[in-house]
């Protein structure tokens, strides 16, 4: 089939047929500001908590994505009004007052780790039958170590084939409260679910962790959110929650700010083109912790400009760096695209987690970084990138949304880098070849 150029999307979201390749346009310095849309794990927290409250809360900078419209799909299957204002960007959602309105739902969640994990746990405090399920892939990402959880407070959720994995049964009476321990060393997305539900237990709920907590700021977006919405616990000791029922969610006017880990790739595009990048709506005090991506690219030689609403990336000459990604997961295939155009290799560690992502973030990069001409060496937490002699390819993207979105960097510089199935980013940046290709010098 012919290779088709980033023209192919123009009116995507119009219903235009997206081809399945894209050969990337090189660009010259980048030199531009962007403002990326709003942030998927601030959107889909948000949408949860107000869909618990009470009365009604509205949601602006919404993200629209694969990833949203599938949790407010499940949110109307839950009996649960989610309405979109005249602004695409708003959603007005009518919370239930933690009192979910159906009692049986079959939800459809497709690849969204932060819709299956949230909803779980919010459909245990409910009083009902639910089944969770998803696309092949969901079917192999683990949620066992969140089933136990919440079967330990009072509940019935089990893995319909016994492999810890989707399809999940949610059956009981809400959540009795009590003590339980979860894992953190697989997804902190169990702990999060388990913290925004926990308010609707029947009696106070402490919660344990066990193990290292991968994403450590996740947790803090999470009960932050909580926080605006009512609902204020101790956070100071990341290892132990005590969660009270005598505070619920109120409805809100929430604003959600632009996502950090899609801002990622525009100030790696900066980084890649030597050129500099403004990023409009986040700051230094951002609730999302990959704005500590851009501490990485300072590493590696770039200048970073912190405003008040706004961060800079200047490209400069880069260097290879050792560094733990744990907190900042989500960016390290970012930071491979900007590796393979430094002197010296890059080592990543921390991010074991990373294999149970939409694909193996860390077997699937290292395959593709070779046929981009790096040398890598995987490891069980993370990789080493040596750059080698850049070459053209085809860019295989394992349905990962953001395994094209990074990997399309490498094409702004290095002539024949074609992005397979590009397609996948609409899980949550539908618009990102567009916008890409309008920052182009």
């Amino acid at each position: 089939m012919k290779t088709k150029t980033w023209s192919a999307v123009a009116g995507l979201t119009k219903g235009t047929k997206l081809t399945d390749r894209i050969l990337v346009h090189q660009s010259g310095p980048i030199h531009t500001s962007i403002r990326p849309p709003g942030s998927k794990s601030i959107t889909n927290r948000a949408l949860v908590i107000a869909a618990l409250a009470s009365g009604e809360s509205t949601l602006t900078g919404a993200l629209q994505s694969e990833d949203t419209e599938v949790m407010i799909e499940s949110l109307h299957k839950l009996g649960i009004q989610v309405e979109q204002g005249a602004d695409s960007q708003t959603l007005i959602v009518q919370g239930c007052n933690g009192q979910i309105p159906a009692n049986e739902a079959d939800l459809f969640v497709a690849n969204s780790g932060t819709t299956i994990r949230f909803l779980t746990a919010m459909v245990a405090a409910g009083a009902g039958k639910y089944r969770l399920d998803g696309i092949p892939r969901m079917r192999e990402r683990p949620i066992g170590d969140l089933l136990d959880a919440l079967n330990s407070l009072g509940t019935s959720a089990t893995s319909e084939t016994n492999t810890g994995c989707p399809p999940v049964l949610v059956t009981g009476q809400g959540l009795q409260g009590g003590q339980t321990n979860i894992a953190g060393n697989i997804s902190s997305q169990y702990l999060s679910g388990l913290l925004m539900a926990a308010p609707y237990a029947k009696s106070p709920v402490q919660i344990n962790v066990t193990g290292e907590l991968v994403s450590k700021p996740y947790i803090r977006i999470t009960t932050e959110v909580m926080r605006a919405f009512g609902v204020s616990i101790d956070d100071s000791n990341l290892s132990s929650f005590s969660v009270p029922v005598d505070q619920k969610y109120q409805g809100q006017i929430y604003d959600i700010e632009p996502d950090a880990s899609a801002a990622s790739y525009f100030w790696g595009a900066a980084a890649i083109t030597g050129g500099s990048v403004t990023v409009e709506g986040l700051s230094k005090n951002a609730l999302q912790g990959d704005i500590h991506f851009c501490d990485a690219l300072e590493q590696m030689g770039c200048q970073v400009q912190y405003n008040e609403q706004s961060i800079t990336v200047t490209g400069g000459e880069l260097h290879g760096i050792e560094i733990d990604m744990n907190a900042i997961s989500d960016t390290v295939q970012t930071l491979a695209a900007v590796a393979l155009f430094a002197t010296g290799p890059t080592t990543v560690t921390g991010v074991a987690h990373n294999r149970h992502k939409e694909t193996d973030r860390i077997g699937d990069l290292a395959c593709e970084l070779r046929k981009l001409g790096a040398t890598v060496e995987e490891f069980e937490d993370g990789l080493k990138i040596i750059p080698g002699k850049l070459q053209s390819a085809e860019i295989e993207t394992y349905n990962d949304h953001r395994m094209a979105m990074s990997l399309a960097l490498v094409g702004l510089k290095q002539p024949g880098v074609v992005i397979l199935n590009p397609g996948c980013t609409s899980k949550t940046y539908p618009r990102y070849f567009e916008d890409l290709e309008s920052i182009l010098a």
